[in-house]
């Protein structure tokens, strides 16, 4: 039997949905309009002003969930691009998403967006809003496997920070950057464990941080003001000396949505601050660990550079992410809910 769409308004929106670490990722590639901008970051700021209905209306219910993740994939400025991105999420816009980026290079060999893939590995250079990130996805005998990417400079923005956060007093914080700024934190600072305590007990954790540091600390970025902002919160398991065992985290970002990955951008963080701290050597790989989902992802830093006067290092992320579905989504005539609502 053919499947034919109702009557709708406005553009028939085709995504392609997958997971890394169980994170999931909607892969909007076709149907949403084209964007406005001579740069990947002033499409970024289009979207935010002028398509911020169609963001809900893929990441919101009843198409999506509280916790939906998405990928726009736009047209870059950059040559040596291959895709361009604009990372969304329940509260907005974000500037990187490490997880996506593994799932984004399996999709961008799989659906011919690079020219003829190479074994054992193709290239995938993609860029996000914090700049061109390099991705290499197996490949071999026509199939796409782990993924592994070079992140953009990543570093330690401040560490022992003393933030008031109310309802648990002053709480010493670090601060770091691995495509977006994130407030790292033992969780038994409040007396948590990230793989055993109830998720609501570290969302509120983790969103008193997020909260509290976003009014107490001033960020500022070398690059650019666009990426001068607090992300979220990361609670770990206090891991941070290297060692041979997974070391676990929860991250919790924009509006309190968690992620069920380890979190690419955060691992990327978690890195760069244990470099700066002497805790691990360039090219000593660590395993990271969602207290989520137990799903693991791996870590190095593998190069040091600067981002403006920022000692950096640029850090690789392996996983795997794995196709969820394909599906169009269109806009019925009358559906007085077809805009979206959250439930928390």
């Amino acid at each position: 039997m053919e499947v034919k769409l109702p009557p709708h308004e406005g553009p028939v929106l085709s995504v392609v949905d997958m997971h890394a670490g169980g994170e999931p990722l909607r892969v909007v590639w076709k149907g949403f309009p084209p964007l406005q901008g001579d740069t990947l970051l002033a499409k970024r700021r289009h979207a935010q002003e002028s398509a911020d209905h169609l963001r809900k209306v893929l990441m919101f219910e009843p198409r999506g969930h509280y916790d939906m993740y998405g990928a726009l994939l736009v047209d870059s400025e950059l040559r040596e691009a291959d895709v361009g991105v604009l990372f969304v999420h329940n509260a907005g816009y974000s500037t990187m998403c490490g997880h996506a980026v593994i799932a984004l290079g399996r999709f961008a060999v799989d659906y011919g967006l690079v020219r003829a893939p190479a074994s054992p590995e193709t290239q995938v250079n993609i860029h996000c809003p914090c700049g061109l990130v390099k991705a290499f996805v197996e490949y071999s005998e026509g199939k796409t496997g782990a993924v592994r990417f070079h992140s953009v400079p990543a570093f330690a923005f401040a560490t022992d920070v003393a933030v008031s956060v109310p309802g648990y007093g002053v709480v010493t914080v670090d601060i770091s950057y691995g495509g977006a700024f994130y407030a790292l934190v033992s969780a038994q600072t409040f007396g948590l464990d990230v793989s055993k305590s109830r998720t609501r007990d570290i969302v509120e954790a983790a969103t008193a941080v997020t909260n509290a540091v976003k009014s107490q600390v001033k960020l500022h970025h070398p690059v650019s003001s666009d990426l001068a902002f607090l992300y979220g919160t990361i609670l770990t398991d206090g891991k941070d000396e290297f060692t041979e065992e997974p070391t676990a985290n929860v991250c919790v970002f924009a509006d309190s949505q968690v992620d069920r990955s380890p979190t690419g951008s955060g691992v990327t963080a978690r890195i760069a601050l244990q470099y700066h701290k002497g805790l691990i050597q360039v090219n000593q790989k660590r395993e990271f660990q969602s207290g989520v989902t137990g799903s693991i992802f791996t870590g190095k830093a593998v190069q040091e550079t600067k981002c403006g006067n920022f000692p950096a290092v640029v850090v690789e992320v392996a996983g795997q992410a794995y196709y969820t579905g394909i599906a169009s989504f269109v806009q019925e005539t009358g559906d007085s809910l077809s805009n979206g609502f959250l439930l928390k």
